[in-house]
């Protein structure tokens, strides 16, 4: 519903400040009852708290104390981690931001990027790419890090993707641009009623 919605997109954009999103806060910007949004978390998988209840990780963006990931997220100056690749290609669009990507890759090499809300802005190297997997639901729910995330990595060139997705059974390479697209599609499906037509995220306060 569109309140779940709202609640997901301003969990990222509290995140994205760069420290850990109390429960009380998240209440006072998305208006609604704490004691409702703290039972919602609760029954949400993806959702990581502190030692304080508050949050410090959720779908795909977490502060490096919560995860010391491979991939360097950074916006506005505050560094992050993602847990997989493909975060840093939906979560730009989403924040509203654009981020510089530091990946390093399991086949050697780091790959950067800089994503805008709309697009890639640069590549280096140019050939990168990305592997995938298609996700299996169940698994998702229940460890989305482990049957998930670590199937999902940036690759120098092409040869050194096909050279890892040989050793990994289900994985695949996507080119950057087809990468963006499904993120993009993701973020369609996920927010129905906070997407424009222009895919810019609405219904949320301006940040002041």
């Amino acid at each position: 519903n569109m309140f779940e919605q709202r609640l997901s997109l301003e969990i990222y954009r509290l995140l994205a400040e760069g420290q850990p999103v109390p429960i009380p806060k998240l209440a006072e910007r998305v208006a609604g009852g704490a004691e409702v949004i703290k039972h919602i978390l609760n029954h949400w998988p993806g959702v990581f708290f502190d030692s304080e209840e508050r949050v410090v990780g959720y779908w795909g963006l977490a502060l490096p104390s919560a995860y010391a990931g491979p991939h360097r997220f950074t916006i506005r100056g505050q560094a992050l981690s993602t847990w997989c690749a493909w975060d840093t290609l939906f979560l730009p669009q989403l924040l509203g931001e654009t981020a510089m990507i530091e990946s390093a890759s399991p086949g050697g090499g780091t790959v950067r990027l800089r994503v805008t809300p709309q697009q890639l802005d640069h590549i280096d190297p140019a050939g990168a790419e990305m592997s995938f997997v298609v996700p299996d639901a169940d698994g998702v729910q229940k460890d989305v890090v482990t049957t998930f995330c670590h199937f999902i990595h940036f690759f120098a060139s092409r040869e050194s993707g096909n050279s890892w997705t040989s050793r990994h059974p289900g994985t695949f390479l996507l080119s950057m641009d087809e990468a963006l697209l499904l993120a993009h599609r993701r973020n369609e499906l996920q927010y129905p009623d906070l997407l424009q037509p222009d895919r810019r995220i609405t219904g949320l306060r301006e940040r002041a």
